[in-house]
């Protein structure tokens, strides 16, 4: 393959979540998330595993930040729990808890690494939870006060600030096909959770920049939603429908102004949108200066008048599409790889929604490592082939993307360090960086080497 070389000021780093990572889970005052409730339910993540101790970032924060300057690393997306700022979602600011991530950000800034925060990455106080969550109004308007105690604390040292991670699953996953906490299955509240995840966005935004925010965004896992036949009409009209309910639901409001006619109106069949008040189109469309983009596979449809359809995920489908398995070398997720989807996706979105800089905020793989002296591959050793043959070729494809045009700035590969993989508890491993659950010891895999050298050529 030929070289390449990215774009000066290229951002490359790598990206972790707070519950998957902290642990601490009942430290400092921090209270207790819907995934902590969730992770403890019988049935609902493997084994029962929980995040109470995860990879013990919050004690080894110093250790994994040398780790990050070791491998070159230039940004650090991080998430903030809300359960540590405020316990019970709502009330007094607990000071112990936002303690920590000022000794994070100033660790990072020590290092030379850019700070990238996260304010919600799934981790809902429960206190919340229990008065409905996302299906409530009142959450989104708690959002914004939980941002503004957020900014005021790292506002002097953090630049960037994201709303919300992937409010697809939060709200799809979380009240539609119950996979993610809260575990409920509900199309009716998955649709009136979209709307306030969103609303929370728009009034996160609107404090931050009252605060003083000078870069503001919000991270989403946009899906590149393909027709099983390029001739057929039916699949056309399932790629409109999965479309509209993955990709337009969320970037139309976002990012031109509101939602979509069609999207409307297919959810008019299963709840009447009366949570849609007026002036919240405006207010969630209120510009932003970055848009995350998470990446892993793409989506491939039919259209079936006996389909199977996406369940909860997708409400409203079930007997009208079909998701088709995915085909080729998978990952250990049981996903698809397939590089080019990430360039269509960059490209559509830049074609589409023209004028906001791009970045990717997640892109990576699970594969079965193993380290230590069982390791394969030699005493301590991870030689994870696998896993670099995806990263090169998704960056070859957002190379691609960059040459056609597309504004995008920066890399985070997803992830850091193996971590609790939500209700995968923790047989899968995305990490860069083998940790060892029971004595916490990290050790860099092949991946971790390959990408400190891409950092350190900024290309390939």
């Amino acid at each position: 393959m030929s070289e390449l070389r990215f774009p000066d000021n290229f951002l490359w780093g790598a990206a972790t979540a707070a519950y998957q990572i902290e642990g601490a889970a009942r430290e400092d005052g921090r209270g207790p998330s819907i995934w902590d409730t969730f992770s403890r339910t019988p049935g609902k993540v493997h084994q029962g595993q929980t995040g109470d101790v995860a990879c013990d970032h919050y004690h080894r924060y110093a250790e994994d930040v040398a780790l990050m300057a070791e491998l070159g690393l230039r940004a650090y997306r991080f998430s903030i729990a809300w359960p540590r700022v405020q316990p019970d979602g709502t009330g007094p600011v607990n000071p112990r808890g936002l303690d920590f991530y000022d000794r994070l950000v100033d660790a990072l800034l020590a290092r030379g690494i850019d700070p990238i925060v996260t304010l919600y990455h799934w981790d809902l106080p429960q206190t919340l939870g229990d008065r409905g969550g996302w299906t409530n109004r009142e959450t989104a308007e708690h959002f914004a006060t939980y941002a503004t105690a957020a900014y005021a604390r790292l506002g002097d040292r953090v630049d960037v600030w994201t709303t919300l991670n992937e409010p697809w699953c939060s709200a799809y996953l979380g009240y539609g096909s119950g996979v993610h906490a809260p575990g409920e299955q509900d199309a009716a509240a998955a649709f009136t959770a979209v709307h306030h995840l969103l609303l929370g966005h728009g009034l996160a935004a609107r404090a931050l920049r009252a605060a003083g925010a000078r870069t503001v965004g919000i991270t989403l896992n946009p899906a590149d939603v393909r027709p099983a036949d390029e001739s057929s009409a039916a699949d056309a009209a399932a790629v409109r429908l999965v479309d509209g309910l993955h990709n337009r639901i969320f970037l139309d409001p976002l990012l031109a102004g509101g939602y979509p006619e069609d999207v409307l109106e297919h959810l008019s069949r299963i709840v009447e949108p009366t949570f849609v008040r007026d002036g919240d189109e405006k207010l969630i469309a209120a510009p932003i200066d970055l848009l995350g983009i998470n990446y892993y596979q793409p989506t491939y449809v039919a259209g079936r008048p006996d389909g199977g359809g996406g369940g909860g995920a997708y409400p409203g489908t079930d007997g009208a599409v079909e998701f088709l398995p995915p085909v080729g070398p998978l990952t250990d997720m049981g996903w698809m790889v397939e590089p080019a989807g990430l360039t269509r996706l960059l490209e559509r979105i830049a074609t589409d929604y023209p004028g906001v800089p791009l970045l990717i905020t997640e892109n990576g793989a699970a594969y079965p490592d193993k380290a230590g002296a069982d390791s394969p591959d030699g005493p301590g050793q991870v030689a994870d082939t696998d896993r670099i043959a995806y990263l090169e070729g998704h960056l070859r494809a957002a190379h691609e993307a960059i040459s056609r045009g597309v504004d995008l700035r920066g890399y985070l590969v997803w992830s850091l360090l193996d971590n609790f993989e939500w209700a995968e508890g923790y047989r899968r491993r995305f990490g860069i960086v083998h940790v060892d659950y029971l004595t916490q010891r990290r050790t860099p895999k092949a991946s971790a080497r390959w990408y400190q050298e891409v950092i350190s050529r900024n290309g390939l």
